[in-house]
């Protein structure tokens, strides 16, 4: 078996490493709303949909076969702690990208997952290198509690745009708000400019 690519988050290149108002921690909090959902490898399956020209439905066995990366990158919760260099695995979002061709009137990218639970961001942000669709964290299944089997993974803003439990992407021309978004916090989440909160 050949070695996975490892992509390195150009964050982690910062001569100062922790954004404003946060600290670091080397443990990792568990912070969701909500019950952790179950999982039935028979049933989950992964959607990308809207904006793209080919919309793609994959089962279990189908995702979790396909061309693997990693990206080392840090990890910023909105709470205010930071945890540094982290070792994730899975598909990058290119492997996806290159099957559904999106759509040029495409702009915003929408996470569903378990419980009805969605997470938006620019499509600027979706496509970046160390981008990916999460199953491992150093090296280690990730845990039910840490969005097991599947997270999306964007190591640049605040660690709730990197959705627990994914189980699609949906490709838009205007911006949506997610479940947090919804309730209170910023539209884009970068933790270099504290955009915690949104604003009306």
């Amino acid at each position: 078996m050949s070695e996975k690519k490892i992509i390195v988050s150009p964050d982690t290149k910062r001569q100062e490493r922790i954004p404003p108002g946060q600290y670091e921690t080397k443990k990792w909090p568990v912070l969701h709303y909500g019950s952790v959902p179950g999982f039935d490898k028979a049933s989950w399956n992964f959607r990308v949909f809207g904006l793209v020209e080919q919309p793609l439905r994959m089962n279990h066995a189908e995702f979790f076969s396909l061309p693997r990366v990693q990206v080392k990158g840090d990890f910023h919760c909105v709470t205010t702690w930071s945890k540094l260099d982290n070792l994730w695995e899975g598909v990058s979002v290119h492997e996806i990208l290159r099957r559904v061709k999106v759509k040029p009137e495409a702009q915003y990218v929408l996470a569903h997952c378990e419980h009805g639970f969605t997470a938006n961001l620019p499509l600027s942000d979706f496509v970046q290198e160390d981008v990916l669709f999460a199953m491992k964290h150093n090296g280690e299944d990730l845990t039910p509690e840490h969005g097991y089997p599947l997270r999306l993974m964007v190591p640049r803003l605040y660690a709730w745009k990197s959705a627990k439990w994914l189980r699609g992407i949906e490709f838009l021309e205007k911006d949506r708000p997610g479940f947090w978004e919804q309730n209170g916090y910023h539209m884009r989440g970068d933790p270099w400019t504290e955009e915690r909160h949104r604003e009306y």
